[in-house]
């Protein structure tokens, strides 16, 4: 199992959690929502909770709970600018579908 961060998302999490003056790191998950059924969730962690496992790319942390991992295993999580908008990208071997604006998705373990 794991989850990968590119040197581009790894440094933008970085300089979120230096602004920020606290944090271990990314919280990744997924939740039940949209039309094609889940979404992620991207939050700060602060400590590592029970039941969730930490993933390291180029020294940053990303913190995903177990149950989430049959929907998240072999992500890449990147970060993009593009013009003047800029986001993180999921590269998401296990969606089969997605909504047409993009918001959700389907995994083959839903």
């Amino acid at each position: 199992m794991t989850i990968t961060l590119t040197a581009s998302a790894a440094q933008q999490i970085q300089q979120a959690l230096t602004k920020r003056g606290k944090g271990i790191g990314l919280r990744f998950g997924t939740k039940n929502s949209g039309c094609s059924g889940l979404a992620y969730v991207v939050d700060y962690a602060d400590e590592v909770r029970d039941g969730e496992l930490t993933f390291e790319s180029h020294g940053t942390t990303v913190v995903v709970h177990r149950d989430h991992l049959s929907f998240l295993n072999g992500t890449e999580i990147d970060y993009q600018r593009t013009g003047l908008n800029s986001a993180f990208k999921f590269n998401n071997p296990n969606v089969t579908d997605s909504c047409g604006c993009g918001e959700s998705f389907t995994t083959r373990a839903a």
